[in-house]
């Protein structure tokens, strides 16, 4: 059962920088495999991030986080990671890793809380 985990969540201040990752387990199929990053902000619906194609050439933002989070993946360690950078108060979310399986649907893993607070 393909597993996906979230880390490197936190409390930050407007204008500083957070690095999430996510580890898939028991995938075999990750390499092939598009992955997404959504957000879920406080009483408000989840929301798309980003996503990164199977090999990595092609990245997706939503347009509140084009030009200050960086998506990239590492195949051989099946890792995905999520630069963010100048984050603001509206970034404030929970932070999901996915990915949709044939057959099975999405996947997502437990989250990872990301406060951005003066």
């Amino acid at each position: 059962q393909v597993q996906l985990m979230e880390s490197g969540g936190g409390l930050v201040r407007p204008g500083e920088s957070l690095r999430l990752s996510c580890e898939a387990t028991a995938f075999a199929d990750f390499s092939l495999s598009s992955m997404t990053w959504y957000r879920q902000p406080p009483e408000k619906a989840r929301e798309f991030v980003a996503q990164i194609s199977p090999n990595g050439g092609t990245t997706f933002y939503g347009d509140s986080v084009k030009g200050r989070f960086t998506i990239s993946r590492d195949n051989s360690k099946k890792l995905v990671s999520l630069q963010m950078s100048n984050l603001k108060l509206e970034d404030t979310a929970v932070y999901y890793c996915n990915t949709f399986l044939e057959g099975i649907g999405n996947q997502w893993g437990q989250g990872t809380q990301v406060t951005v607070s003066s």
